[in-house]
């Protein structure tokens, strides 16, 4: 089992729920090209089927990990009954790519967390009130190494209702993007769209995120991965710019110069770089 596997948490674009009560769904979700599967111990499992779950991810556990797949574990929230019974199943999965926490609201519960499972990384999801209360500190935890968005838990706790575009949500995405920046975390994760079949919409919805900073969305279907791949992927357009912009910055030696009427600088630069580096394609003019 490869070592790196733990680290893709910080540069996935797709994280693919399963629930761990179905372990008929595991290969499939094993094979759907996501980035990340999560193994839901929470939302999609049953109270009465909490205990079968972690049978299920602890009896599947050894042929998950010979796949060339990162996986990490959603557990239930701090002060649930499931809580101790959670960390202890993780604490026996090695090669774990990490886990998400729900409700992360406290400093303390990522202390605890750091204590009880060493070197755990920790993917939190941001879906209270009291969670963006305390967005700094969270993201600033060492254990945490990306911040994700509950919409749909927030507006249950906040009582927002939201608009389709969502618009009444935006402050609650700049305020996790610009947490994520000034913690230096990799871009946040956003979350989920309900709508399954609808491709336009799970495009609007992961190009929002890509305009707030977000680098990855929350699947709940494998054939929605697809489509954050392709919103997430610089458009032909932009990876042409990004050569040019290269091509342009060498032939100046680094001072500022115009591209079609556009003033490029090391700003810019860099994210031409970033963008060809999406690509696979060499940043090299």
């Amino acid at each position: 089992m490869s070592n790196l596997k733990p680290e893709r948490c910080a540069t996935a674009r797709s994280f693919l729920f399963v629930p761990a009560n179905r372990p008929d769904r595991f290969d499939k979700a094993l094979n759907s090209g996501a980035d990340v599967i999560i193994l839901d111990l929470e939302d999609s499992v049953p109270s009465q089927d909490k205990a079968l779950a972690r049978e299920a991810v602890s009896a599947c556990w050894q042929a998950i990990a010979q796949q060339d797949v990162c996986v990490v574990v959603r557990i239930n929230a701090e002060g649930s009954p499931e809580w101790n019974a959670d960390i202890e199943l993780v604490s026996r999965l090695p090669g774990l790519g990490g886990i998400l926490l729900p409700k992360a609201e406290r400093t303390s519960t990522l202390e605890l967390l750091g204590e009880r499972l060493r070197g755990i990384r920790i993917l939190a999801l941001i879906e209270s009130a009291a969670g963006l209360d305390n967005l700094k500190a969270i993201a600033g935890m060492p254990n945490v190494v990306r911040l994700v968005v509950g919409h749909i838990d927030f507006m249950a706790d906040t009582g927002i209702a939201c608009s389709e575009d969502e618009r009444e949500l935006d402050p609650l995405r700049f305020a996790v993007s610009m947490a994520s920046r000034g913690a230096g975390l990799a871009p946040p994760v956003d979350g989920v769209t309900v709508q399954t079949t609808d491709a336009r919409r799970l495009a609007a919805d992961t190009l929002r995120g890509k305009r707030f900073g977000f680098a990855g969305k929350l699947c709940i279907h494998p054939q929605q991965v697809a489509g954050v791949h392709a919103a997430f992927a610089p458009s032909a357009n932009d990876v042409l710019w990004a050569r040019r912009v290269l091509e342009a910055d060498a032939a100046s030696n680094g001072a500022a110069v115009q591209l079609d009427g556009r003033m490029v600088d090391l700003p810019v630069v860099l994210q031409a770089r970033r963008t060809l580096a999406m690509v696979g394609t060499s940043i090299e003019p």
